[in-house]
């Protein structure tokens, strides 16, 4: 048998995907980490350029380099201690080298990465489609749990998902290309327009710019139609989850919470099962 032919064979497509999904959970891992660090730096740069000053001196960071390493004592980690999942749990979640605990969020994101990765390929078949979902699911993983951390949602993430939306939908890949554009700016503009009401309302930010730039893409991937079930399903997560911390934690109700975590679970679902739950919402109307 080819390896085109295997390929095309729905059952070993669906594994090797869920293989090359967990490979690209280790690398999201990375971007997760890294890439709130990069921006910083960039940041601190631009504010010494305005300023006239000489940028901060610091080690040069990139997606490629350094390798990765224990944050804890800087051990370099080596092939064997990055294959995914596996040497997590080899190593009994600590570092080889000073034994401190390695977070359990690592072999988590690993997991969810080649899970997500063989639904998509046993939901869409061997093509583009499948190919397309996945990357989908990469840029919200990793974008969804940068915000969680850090608040940031990176543009490098947000605004090359929107375009490539709406490339693939130039055949049609998940909806119309017509759909596609039309969700993208409602996408955008609906929350824009929400920021801005309760701006005026109150004199506070409700929520952040990268907001606008994940809906928009969602929209852009999924057309407009989804966009009713992704933004009740966000708003109603969020709405759950922020009692839940205010109640059980004693989160203060004035601590800002991310909301792009909630928009990129709601898209997710939205490209696996969005159809069926958009029939049952505009059935119950």
């Amino acid at each position: 048998m080819t390896l085109l032919a295997s390929l095309a064979d729905p059952q070993i497509f669906t594994v090797l995907c869920g293989f090359l999904g967990l490979a690209i959970g280790s690398f999201l891992n990375v971007v997760i980490h890294r890439l709130p660090k990069m921006m910083e730096r960039e940041w601190q740069s631009q504010c010494a350029e305005l300023k006239g000053t000489s940028p901060p001196e610091s080690e040069n960071l990139s997606l490629a380099t350094p390798r990765s390493r224990c944050p804890s004592c800087g051990h370099a980690i080596t092939a064997l201690e990055n294959i995914p999942v596996l040497s997590w749990l080899f190593l009994r979640g600590r570092c080889s080298a000073c034994k401190n605990h390695i977070s359990v969020r690592y072999p988590v994101v690993e997991l969810v990465s080649g899970m997500a990765s063989a639904w998509c390929a046993y939901r869409y078949g061997p093509g583009i489609a499948a190919f397309g979902a996945m990357v989908f699911v990469w840029a919200i993983l990793a974008a969804s749990l940068i915000d969680f951390d850090t608040q940031y949602l990176p543009d490098s993430i947000t605004l090359p998902l929107l375009w490539l939306g709406l490339l693939l939908n130039l055949n049609g890949a998940f909806t119309d290309i017509r759909s596609a554009v039309i969700g993208a700016a409602a996408g955008y503009l609906s929350l824009w327009s929400v920021y801005w009401l309760f701006k005026l309302a109150t004199g506070k930010d409700g929520m952040g710019f990268g907001d606008f730039k994940l809906l928009a893409a969602i929209g852009a991937w999924m057309g407009w139609i989804m966009l009713p079930i992704v933004i009740l399903l966000s708003s109603l997560v969020g709405a759950v989850i922020g009692i839940s911390l205010i109640v059980l934690t004693k989160r203060g109700r004035d601590v800002p919470m991310p909301f792009g975590p909630y928009l990129g679970a709601a898209g997710v679902i939205a490209l696996f099962w969005g159809n069926h739950l958009n029939n049952l919402l505009w059935s119950r109307l």
